[in-house]
């Protein structure tokens, strides 16, 4: 005869609730930083205090945008807990807390509910456990969206309005050469002298590459400290106009207040130079000089073809290889520097990114590039620089051989391994 025991279901009144809050501040403020400081303490205290349920724990983020869900590493952690099956329930102080993109907030409660969890919203007095209840979650949702796109739009309107008085900012932070204090952009003198070597080393025909390699030969760091230098860093720096003193305002804008991504402002809102804002660390003629050089030297163009040819703006250089040598795999000029006593010419590209940024490109001997000219160009055999001048147009340099172009249009192609 078969022996049936019945197990009594646990009451459901016995079943401890495995609670957890989330808290966000969008600022690191001090008023802000106090409010999540009670609010964790406030909502510990409430958790621990009831005996139906088991501290789960309270996840917050700091300085991060009800907007984007991006980079809010408390609530991706509680909700990787919730997925666990070790969260119950979820407390917060409203939904714009969680978000203010409203998909994101139907995405996080269907989320929830799938799983049983419910998160209760105080400030509405909503559970998102209850189906019936999903119409007003999103219409509170799409309010507190409607709210951040008239906050965007306000923030927006002040930029613009400060912009047309002249007002610079006077807030930045890392910042080679200047220091802000009592609201005024300063010099600090030593990272002056930096930033002035710099201009100096371009003028002398050094290229980013080179310079940083001179900025870390001689121990110099970064304004973080760092001590290797980014040759992006050195250009954007050599073209930033506060170097002479002055300033361009809303070089950048907001393409979208959802995403907040940001693009480059080449002519889609209006912009605004404020001339002499600041004490200058470079005269305007150097600076100026710099801008007209790095013009000279970026005088590739690309056709629609996909070839490369160099346009009439010539690098006026001290040498005239610089103005003819350019590379048939990127299209950058050549530049000259000596290698264990050896002078060479090799392709921008790669001395400054790197050998993967133009591995195609090979190094040429500057001894065998004025032969083979002197050989196949300049009369009597011999190298002659305004000969050359005269008569060539460029040199494409391919990873097997060069392709002379003279004036005339005549093309002479030369292997490598002749050298």
């Amino acid at each position: 005869m078969k022996t049936v025991r019945i197990i009594p279901a646990i009451p459901k009144e016995n079943i401890k609730l495995r609670v957890a809050a989330y808290c966000r501040v969008s600022t690191y403020g001090p008023a802000q930083l106090r409010s999540l400081e009670l609010q964790i303490k406030t909502y510990t205290k409430m958790i621990q205090s009831r005996p139906d349920w088991i501290f789960a724990g309270v996840f917050f983020d700091v300085g991060k945008s009800g907007l984007r869900r991006s980079g809010r590493s408390g609530l991706d952690k509680m909700l990787r807990k919730a997925a666990k099956g070790k969260i119950d329930y979820i407390i917060t102080k409203s939904i714009s807390r969680v978000s203010r993109d409203t998909l994101e907030v139907l995405k996080i409660i269907r989320f929830l509910r799938e799983r049983g969890i419910n998160m209760h919203f105080e400030s509405e007095d909503l559970d998102s456990i209850e189906i019936g209840k999903e119409f007003e979650i999103t219409l509170r949702g799409m309010l507190a969206q409607d709210e951040s796109r008239n906050t965007s739009e306000n923030i927006q309107w002040g930029f613009q309005c400060k912009f047309e008085k002249g007002d610079i900012f006077t807030k930045y932070k890392n910042f080679m050469g200047y220091t802000c204090i009592d609201d005024e952009i300063v010099i600090v003198p030593e990272q002056a002298e930096v930033v002035r070597k710099m201009f100096d080393l371009y003028l002398q025909g050094l290229s980013f590459g080179q310079i940083k390699s001179h900025l870390e030969s001689q121990g110099i760091k970064t304004v973080t400290g760092k001590e290797v230098w980014d040759t992006k860093t050195i250009q954007k720096m050599l073209k930033n106009e506060k170097y002479k003193g002055d300033t361009m305002l809303q070089k950048t804008f907001t393409e979208d207040f959802m995403t907040g991504k940001k693009r480059k402002n080449i002519g889609q809102r209006y912009r605004y130079y404020v001339k002499d804002s600041h004490p200058a660390i470079v005269s305007a003629e150097v600076f100026d000089k710099v801008q007209e050089d790095m013009a000279r030297r970026a005088r590739v163009v690309h056709k629609e073809d996909g070839t490369v040819e160099s346009s009439g703006s010539k690098y006026n250089g001290k040498y005239l290889l610089e103005n003819l040598l350019v590379c048939g795999s990127c299209g950058a000029s050549y530049r000259r520097r000596t290698e264990r006593g050896k002078v060479v010419w090799r392709c921008a590209t790669r001395m400054e990114k790197g050998i993967a940024a133009c591995s195609n490109s090979p190094t040429l001997d500057e001894e065998w590039i004025k032969g083979c000219l002197g050989e196949t160009v300049c009369e009597y055999g011999i190298y002659e620089e305004a000969f050359i001048r005269n008569s060539i147009e460029k040199i494409l340099v391919f990873e097997e051989y060069i392709s002379i172009c003279h004036k005339d249009k005549l093309w002479i192609n030369i292997k490598l391994n002749n050298r």
